[in-house]
């Protein structure tokens, strides 16, 4: 029996099925007409949730918050042309971070091509600097072989996307693009999949894992000089959070006697696992000369992304320690060129295998004075920082971030945004049994796009979520409040208003001539943002004091929709006061 067609519709269709068959379970669309048959099939696939955003910028990010909340491969949809570039700043942070998107693409046909066809651009691989896998899909065909092609391309797309992050497939459409436009007559059997050449399918290969091989000889010699010397450090970067790792990783502590040092994003600060290894107050003794002498290793272990700590950076950039860096993808994590050996192997077995390497010997390291020098310069900078928290005038961005953790709730998200965000968090974030799962975008550190990741991290977990936010990366992505209101998304932003960019006041270029530091700098946009906030549907307001803070952020976790608490601050106040500490622990731990 024959049977009428759109064939762009059913070539679309059998793509989207076979996504959604492998476990593809949220699709982001911008509206288009050339990606017509890519929207209607993945809108009408009940297994795939899809969300549809106009502005293609803040649908990346949203796309990029879904994916790596949810840990699964979120389709991203557009149409042909300038549509494509506007996904390009979240394809970054995906590849930088490995968070898996299939970017779907719709395209003018070969005969369009370099003609001055309106709307037509370069798309072939436009993204080949950053994406794992490209492929152009072709023109639609339904011959059972082409069928069989276009559902190993999502095969394969699902495959490369899951182990490695952003991938990339290209659809040139000719007219007419809606389904109900008849372009053929098929057999009822070609439909119902009888005759598709299916089983070519498993000619795609499942790609290799990306977990190495442990292999022997590195392993040993790590744990040879793990047991030799107990001068070693333990750095932990911002990472994904983990139910497991935390533990994995104090159990290598306690048993080797190492101290961690983790960065505000790594996980290790929140939770209810053991924190005895863990230090945090490390940006103001590290910033010592001398000190930073006395702590010299032989050794680092580093686990996650690059440290966000500055006093960090300097040590690191002077250290002549072997470096070794841990992780699953077996990325470089070594701005120094320190000559890192990496391991690409599974943190928390690597743990694990070194925990139980030492057990089957009887190994645990007593002595404890290397780690005495730690803890006793931990104390000292974490007493004066409860003094600088608890002195400091209202408002002030250290006490802000420290408020903002201790008054969220289990198992909550903070999404901490890129610039003096993320490095308040990491200078003043404190130690809480409390467990909070932190997100962030520092695969590229863009200020873009943080609102929309923001709310797809909400909308993938359905817990409460709040983000922690300076005006240029609010002003930024105000676009990415539309999602809040069209899918009511619960969000609380708490807004950290300097006015323009406050983090360059802690750079040399601040003592340049005032108007022009002003102006090419600082930028002020002296914008009142409770209109822009108001009309995309969410509640406003000025937070006057510490108890207005917390009293307002509490009602804001029960608000089912949009919250932003602005709060306005002074750069230059807040700068001199990091200084300050900084400068107070560097001389209390002489």
């Amino acid at each position: 029996m024959k049977i009428k067609v759109n064939r762009n519709s059913l070539w679309s269709e059998i793509f989207v099925k076979e996504l959604a068959d492998k476990g593809v379970k949220y699709a982001c669309i911008s509206p288009g007409s050339r990606n017509t048959p890519l929207t209607l099939a993945f809108s009408s696939n009940k297994e795939i949730k899809t969300h549809i955003l106009v502005d293609e910028r803040s649908n990346g990010f949203f796309a990029l918050g879904l994916a790596r909340a949810s840990g699964t491969p979120v389709a991203l949809v557009c149409t042909s042309g300038t549509a494509v570039a506007e996904f390009y700043p979240a394809i970054i942070e995906a590849f930088q971070q490995n968070i898996p998107l299939i970017v779907c693409t719709a395209d003018r046909p070969p005969e369009l091509q370099n003609c001055g066809a309106n709307q037509t651009i370069h798309q072939n691989n436009i993204y080949k600097n950053h994406i794992f896998w490209s492929a152009n899909a072709g023109l639609p065909a339904l011959s059972s072989k082409k069928l069989s092609f276009i559902r190993s391309l999502a095969k394969k797309a699902f495959l490369e996307s899951s182990a490695k992050g952003p991938v990339h497939v290209n659809f040139p459409f000719r007219k007419p693009l809606e389904p109900f436009i008849f372009t053929d007559e098929v057999n009822e059997t070609l439909l119902r999949g009888e005759d598709t050449g299916r089983n070519a399918v498993s000619s795609v290969k499942e790609p290799a894992s990306m977990k190495a091989k442990a292999m022997n000889s590195p392993m040993d010699i790590i744990y040879n000089k793990l047991k030799a010397s107990q001068k070693c450090i333990i750095l932990t970067g911002p990472d994904e959070p983990s139910e497991t790792l935390p533990c994995s990783l104090q159990n290598l502590a306690s048993v080797f006697g190492l101290p961690i040092l983790a960065d505000g994003a790594s996980q290790l600060r929140y939770g209810s696992h053991d924190k005895k290894n863990v230090f945090i107050n490390f940006e103001g003794f590290l910033r010592s000369k001398e000190f930073s002498k006395k702590i010299e290793p032989e050794l680092i272990l580093h686990f996650g992304r690059t440290m966000t700590s500055k006093g960090m950076e300097i040590f690191l950039e002077n250290t002549t320690s072997e470096y070794c860096i841990i992780n699953e993808m077996g990325n470089i994590f070594d701005p120094f060129n320190k000559s890192a050996q990496v391991l690409q192997l599974n943190p928390g077995e690597f743990c694990l295998g070194m925990v139980k390497k030492a057990e089957r010997e009887g190994f645990l390291r007593k002595d404890s004075s290397w780690l005495e020098l730690f803890r006793n310069a931990e104390l000292k900078a974490e007493r004066l920082k409860q003094e600088l928290i608890l002195s400091a005038e209202f408002p002030f961005e250290g006490r802000i971030i420290s408020e903002t953790i201790s008054l969220m709730p289990q198992d909550s998200n903070l999404m901490i945004s890129n610039s003096m965000p993320i490095r308040d968090l990491d200078y003043f974030a404190p130690r809480l049994n409390c467990h909070i799962n932190v997100f962030n975008n520092r695969g590229a550190s863009g200020i873009d796009g943080i609102i929309s990741t923001a709310l797809g991290i909400a909308q993938a977990t359905q817990k409460p979520t709040v983000l922690f936010t300076g005006d240029l990366a609010f002003y930024y992505d105000m676009n990415g409040l539309l999602a809040s209101k069209k899918y009511s998304i619960p969000l609380v932003v708490v807004l950290i208003n300097n006015d323009g960019g406050g983090i360059f006041q802690m750079l040399p270029v601040s003592e340049c001539d005032e108007k022009l530091f002003k102006n090419c700098f600082q930028t002020p946009q002296e914008l009142d943002y409770s209109h822009f906030v108001k009309g995309y549907g969410g509640d406003f307001r000025d937070v006057k004091s510490w108890q207005d803070f917390k009293s307002s952020f509490t009602r804001a976790l029960k608000n089912e929709g949009l919250s932003v608490l602005q709060l306005k601050t002074d750069p230059k106040k807040s700068t001199s006061l990091r200084r300050h500490f900084w400068k107070e622990v560097s001389k209390s731990i002489l």
